[in-house]
């Protein structure tokens, strides 16, 4: 980092500033979105990451890199948002049938897809020598999904240590924390991931044909062709919607009643999501004939079968550019 770039910045020059921040500006996003499970939430953190590293750049001492400073204040606030209240999700439509019997209630309602585009950029050698993780794994709807269930404390430490690298003692100066602490939390951290149900894809041309397979059988509503490539214990989950169906039959239950009263899915646009495939899901407007957009799906692979299905909201689909309309 150039002396004269970093004294510009503090003499108030925004370009300055720009040029120190702006090559971290999507790792840090991706942190506070495995932090905050949110996309949305993400970059209104990110954004008070920004103006805080701006206000407080007289601050700096250059103890520490630019990047391990601007990761101690976006883990910081991604910390105050987790404290300050309790995660509530957006107000959503119902579906349009009575939902059959769910195995349980989600308790990641919040939670949102990640556009894989948002991934570029960001270079692999980025993690730390300590990670435990890979980079597919470590953005998998899965993972995030079971991050979300530690407590603030734990998911710090996990992403810092076991995602990105840092060792114990950097990880207790980022965080206020003793060595000790940091350890201790990170243990507890690793027993509840470990023991979380996160499986992972094969990748390659095994896994573009299970996901053709799947489109084939999601846009013809054949429930039994669909519920053929699902594991036996998949899962079916659409936040911020609280219904979770686990196993096959389940699963059948629900698509039986869904498709039923549900127009054919006339179009599926493929985007990436979580690193996992993804599709925006259209159907036709009888009265226009145009195409209306009425979700974002994500499956997650293990294996040679499909683990979990996972229906998003419209509100996720500018994030993945996808139109809310498109001619027939």
């Amino acid at each position: 980092m150039p002396d004269d770039l970093l004294q510009r910045a503090r003499e108030g020059d925004r370009e300055a500033f720009a040029a120190l921040v702006e090559p971290h500006r999507r790792e840090l996003q991706l942190h506070c979105y495995r932090m905050l499970g949110s996309l949305q939430d993400a970059e209104d953190a990110l954004q008070e990451t920004l103006l805080s590293a701006w206000i407080g750049l007289s601050g700096f001492e250059g103890r520490s890199s630019i990047r391990t400073w601007l990761y101690r204040i976006a883990t910081n606030r991604c910390l105050n948002v987790l404290r300050s209240s309790s995660r509530r999700p957006l107000p959503t439509a119902p579906l349009p049938v009575p939902a059959p019997e769910p195995y349980r209630s989600g308790e990641v309602l919040w939670l949102q897809p990640y556009p894989d585009v948002l991934l570029d950029g960001i270079p692999d050698q980025l993690p730390g020598p300590e990670a435990r993780y890979q980079s597919r794994e470590a953005i998998s709807l899965a993972f995030v999904t079971a991050v979300q269930l530690l407590p603030p404390n734990q998911r710090a430490v996990l992403l810092l240590r076991d995602v990105l690298g840092y060792r114990a003692s950097e990880t207790a100066e980022l965080l206020g924390l003793t060595e000790a602490a940091v350890n201790s939390a990170l243990a507890r951290a690793r027993s509840t991931i470990d023991a979380a149900d996160r499986p992972s894809g094969v990748g390659g041309a095994e896994e573009r044909e299970l996901a053709d397979r799947f489109v084939e059988a999601f846009t013809a509503q054949d429930v039994d062709a669909l519920v053929a490539l699902l594991t036996s214990d998949a899962w079916v989950r659409m936040p911020p919607l609280p219904f979770e169906y686990h196993g096959i039959e389940a699963a059948h239950r629900f698509f039986t009643a869904l498709v039923a009263h549900r127009r054919l899915i006339a179009a599926m646009v493929p985007v990436g999501a979580n690193g996992q495939p993804a599709w925006g899901e259209y159907i036709r407007d009888p009265v226009t004939g145009g195409l209306h957009l009425i979700g974002v799906v994500v499956i997650g692979i293990a294996g040679d079968r499909i683990h979990e299905i996972i229906h998003f909201e419209t509100t996720v689909a500018s994030y993945f550019g996808l139109p809310r309309t498109l001619e027939g």
